[in-house]
């Protein structure tokens, strides 16, 4: 498995042709406490750089957007009854939703682990 971060700090963790999207720790740490997340729904295609999600804290309102283009097959269900679970694991059980990807080639332009380290050092 690959993960790839964005500049808008949300992270696709990609299993053969199957990328899980959500949000960093830091812009979990940078939101507060999450109140509400909506994830997209199944069958809903996106393109690299649409709204898909958006998530709700206490300090404020954000979008997500997809760092790939495809076809959502899975929403986080968890998140409705609990989106404090983007608090308590953004990089794991909070994941906000799976797609089926489209254009691999599109991950070229995101950061690997490292990469996004040091431009979240820089911040």
């Amino acid at each position: 498995m690959s993960r790839y971060f964005t500049q808008e700090h949300e992270w696709i963790e990609i299993d053969g042709d199957v990328a899980t999207v959500g949000i960093t720790e830091y812009a979990q740490s940078q939101l507060g406490d999450i109140v509400f997340v909506d994830v997209p729904i199944e069958g809903r295609d996106l393109t690299k750089g649409d709204e898909a999600a958006v998530v709700e804290s206490v300090k404020a309102a954000s979008d997500v957007y997809t760092p790939a283009s495809g076809t959502v097959f899975e929403g986080n269900a968890a998140l409705s009854d609990n989106p404090g679970l983007v608090n308590e694991d953004p990089e794991g059980d909070g994941w906000f939703f799976k797609l089926t990807l489209r254009d691999e080639s599109e991950l070229e332009e995101l950061m690997d682990e490292d990469k996004y380290a040091a431009y979240v050092a820089k911040l």
